[in-house]
Order: C-alpha cells, then structure tokens, then sequence
C-alpha cells in the first residue's frame, strides 16, 4: 500500500507542475487591425510591428488599422546609460 501511496504522491505533483507555471509575458506589438463583423461583432489582431504590415492584412480582411494603446515602446522600457564625454 506504501508504493501505491508513492505513485499516486508522484503523478499528482506531475499533474500539478504546471499549475503553478509563470505565464510568459505578453507581447505588445505597436499596430492592431480592427476587424468589422456582422450583427456588431468583429475581432481584433494586435500583432503588428509597422502600419504596412498591418494595413496588407487589414486590406485583405475588410478591416483597418489603428495603433495599439496598450503598447510601450521598447526603447522605454530599455535603462538609459549615461554618456561620458571623451576628454
């Protein structure tokens, strides 16, 4: 009965693992395209890193584009070095 309890001891932290996973960051990209649905439905694609890789998509699909509010340039997110004058 012990190696029964073992087994089964193992299989639920197998099991269990990725429940306490950390989730990948998401990525931001800075251009989404807007779809229009029918009946006011529609969707939304935010993975675009310029406006003409968006708008080849969105021309395709009937919809537009428009930037992403929810993107923070990288440069930002980047610490800023100070530079030191060559003397």
């Amino acid at each position: 009965m012990t190696r029964f309890h073992i087994a089964l001891s193992t299989a639920l932290a197998i099991f269990a693992l990725p429940a306490f996973a950390q989730p990948d960051a998401a990525i931001e990209y800075p251009w989404c395209v807007q779809y229009s649905g029918r009946d006011g439905g529609g969707g939304r694609n935010c993975g675009f890193i310029n406006y003409e890789q968006c708008m080849m998509t969105a021309r395709g699909a009937g919809g537009f584009c428009e930037q992403n509010l929810f993107y923070l340039d990288q440069q930002a997110k980047r610490p800023q070095r100070s530079r030191k004058p060559n003397n």
